[in-house]
C-alpha cells in the first residue's frame, strides 16, 4: 500500500502509532469543549486532526483524574499570556458545559412541574367521584328503606 515501506521479508511494515503531548491533548480539548455540543464544528474538528471522539473521552478522563496536567513551560515572554489563554479557553468550556446542564435540569424540572399538576388535577376528579358514588349509594339506601 502507499505510504508503507516493505520490511525485509517484503511484508509492509506496521504503521507506527501516533502519539499526543499533555499540551496538544490539554489543547484541542479546550478548543473541542468550546464549541456547542452536537455541532458540526465539533466533527470538523476531530476531522481536521484525525482524531476520534473515543480520544476525546480518554483524554476528559485522564484530565478528570488529573493525569493530563500540563507541566510548566520555561518561563518565556509569552508564556504567562498562553497559560491564561488555555485556563480561560478551559473555563468558558466548564462554564458552557454548566450552562448546558442548568438549562437541561430546568426543562427537566418543567416537565416534572407539569407532571404534578396533572397528578393533582387526576386525583381531585377521583376523589369528587368518589364522593358523588357515595352520595348516589347513601340516596338509594334510603330509597330502600
Amino acid at each position: 500500500q502507499p505510504g508503507q515501506r516493505a520490511g525485509a521479508s517484503g511484508q509492509p511494515a506496521r504503521p507506527k502509532r501516533r502519539t499526543f503531548t499533555k499540551d496538544y491533548k490539554a489543547r484541542i480539548l479546550a478548543a473541542y469543549d468550546a464549541l456547542p455540543e452536537g455541532s458540526p464544528e465539533r466533527g470538523a474538528l476531530l476531522r481536521t486532526e484525525r482524531l476520534y471522539h473515543s480520544h476525546i473521552e480518554h483524554w476528559r478522563k485522564q484530565r478528570d483524574k488529573g493525569t493530563l496536567t500540563v507541566p510548566a513551560a520555561k518561563p518565556d515572554r509569552n508564556t504567562g499570556a498562553d497559560v491564561q489563554d488555555e485556563e480561560l479557553a478551559r473555563l468558558r468550556a466548564e462554564n458552557k458545559k454548566l450552562r448546558d446542564e442548568a438549562a437541561k435540569l430546568e426543562a427537566r424540572n418543567e416537565k416534572l412541574s407539569g407532571d404534578l399538576d396533572k397528578t393533582r388535577t387526576a386525583l381531585d376528579i377521583a376523589g369528587k367521584a368518589f364522593a358523588l358514588l357515595q352520595d348516589i349509594s347513601s340516596s338509594a339506601d334510603s330509597e330502600q328503606s
